[in-house]
């Protein structure tokens, strides 16, 4: 089975935080059977150009030891090999961009794959869920969603506002939400509506669902059922084969009960199986979807 996890801090927390215990390790990634781990490029909590580019190269300084310690890197999800164990770069936050279109080919010869337009502050491109629901992209973020879509670089709208969201929408772009989950099942800014959901599905886009309690549950306790009743919610409205994982592992200072790591995977796939999904379901979610996404948007 191809597995694939489309949002892992691990990057930032091994160049930031080094003191800290990971959630993704290759152990955890071999005994949990993930075909490929996403490894995020995140900008950090400075708006300051200078600093979001020095811990852009703090985080590009960990990936030789990421292969030394077994992790294949891959430039396209579509060359995971089934039992093998393989990253693909991503980028959470296009302030590192500055106003500066040619970064993005600069990003896809890394092996960048996807970028979030925005973390959770306002930047060239445009403005996060965290701040409002209203202000459209900005001309420079316009161009910059076209030249990535020419890159075969997906935009990723998690963090996006709605009105940014639906703006990509309405240029035709096929949108990616690589770490959301369903508002209607926790009211929270960074969830996406039942009609965004449907809205992207219908429009060949893609969703991994965040293991953050915080966007699963609003009260109370999370563990593996909460994320499977985010998952069944978007089957329901037609995510079958839109949809995969999210994890947000080592961004996330909690987690559910059950998943504490990549290594938890199967428990999460037998879940899913106890709630009906078939085999051929399971297949679709856990990595296939992911790479029919990238056939939509970058056919080769």
């Amino acid at each position: 089975m191809i597995l694939c996890d489309t949002h892992a801090d691990t990057l930032f927390r091994r160049a930031i935080h080094p003191e800290e215990t990971l959630d993704v390790t290759f152990d955890g990634l071999k005994k949990g059977g993930v075909t490929v781990q996403t490894m995020a490029l995140y900008v950090g909590n400075s708006t300051k150009i200078a600093d979001i580019r020095a811990t852009f190269d703090k985080m590009m300084a960990e990936i030789p030891n990421l292969e030394k310690e077994g992790l294949k890197r891959l430039s396209d999800y579509r060359d995971a090999v089934d039992g093998e164990n393989a990253y693909v770069l991503s980028v959470e936050g296009c302030d590192a961009l500055d106003g500066d279109l040619s970064l993005l080919e600069s990003w896809r010869k890394m092996g960048v794959r996807m970028a979030a337009l925005t973390w959770n502050y306002e930047n060239c491109v445009g403005t996060p869920a965290k701040l409002d629901d209203t202000t459209p992209l900005k001309s420079f973020g316009r161009e910059a969603v076209r030249e990535m879509q020419n890159l075969g670089i997906a935009a990723d709208t998690s963090h996006l506002n709605i009105r940014g969201f639906y703006d990509l929408l309405e240029m035709g772009i096929k949108p990616l939400a690589s770490h959301s989950c369903c508002r209607a099942l926790c009211d929270h800014k960074r969830n996406l509506t039942d009609q965004q959901l449907k809205d992207l599905f219908s429009a060949g886009g893609y969703v991994g669902v965040n293991f953050y309690p915080y966007f699963l549950k609003k009260d109370g306790p999370s563990d593996l059922e909460t994320v499977c009743d985010h998952v069944m919610r978007m089957v329901e409205l037609g995510g079958e084969d839109y949809i995969g994982f999210g994890s947000d592992f080592d961004g996330i200072e909690v987690k559910p009960e059950g998943l504490n790591g990549p290594q938890d995977f199967p428990a999460l796939l037998a879940a899913l199986k106890k709630r009906g999904l078939s085999d051929g379901q399971l297949e679709k979610i856990a990595g296939r979807n992911l790479l029919s996404f990238y056939d939509r948007i970058d056919p080769r």
